[in-house]
């Protein structure tokens, strides 16, 4: 599973973005579509700052509702793979210019409510590591133009 086909998800993460876009769709457009008729009924739209903190709301509502039909859409839902070559979906532990890390390498939807750091597949060290194993090391340049060596000590699949 590749990054670039789609964001790869666990089950688990897939069911409960689906259920965040249901909620949206349904129960949360209606009570922001409630929430602005009530704040327009109140007067004077120009200085009605309930009424643009309602649109505004709207606003975001719908970015969200938007970015997640695009993970649906796109998303490759599997289980983890019990392999040992670096792919999205995969925790790293790694030595990054001398420092140990643990990360997952795939999308923050993913990690869901963990705490665990994320560095997306397309970002300079997730394609540095993309089919990289244990004991492999490779380099990339950072935003600041700066070469990071990188060690990978573990490769394992994350299990939410």
């Amino acid at each position: 599973m590749t990054e670039t086909t789609g964001t790869w998800l666990t089950q688990e993460a897939f069911d409960r973005l689906k259920a965040e876009y249901d909620h949206l769709v349904g129960e949360g457009r209606a009570a922001i579509a409630k929430e602005i008729d009530e704040r327009r009924q109140e007067g004077d739209l120009k200085e009605n700052g309930g009424y643009h903190a309602a649109r505004e709301e709207q606003a975001k509502q719908e970015a969200r509702i938007e970015q997640l039909r695009h993970i649906l859409e796109n998303a490759t839902v599997g289980e983890a793979n019990e392999t040992s070559s670096i792919t999205s979906g995969t925790v790293v532990t790694a030595e990054v210019a001398g420092r140990e890390m643990r990360f997952l390498v795939g999308s923050r939807e993913v990690a869901g409510g963990t705490d665990i750091d994320v560095f997306s597949a397309q970002s300079p060290l997730g394609e540095a590591l993309m089919g990289k194993t244990e004991g492999d090391s490779t380099s990339y340049t950072a935003p600041n133009g700066n070469d990071i060596t990188v060690k990978v000590i573990k490769v394992e699949p994350f299990n939410g």
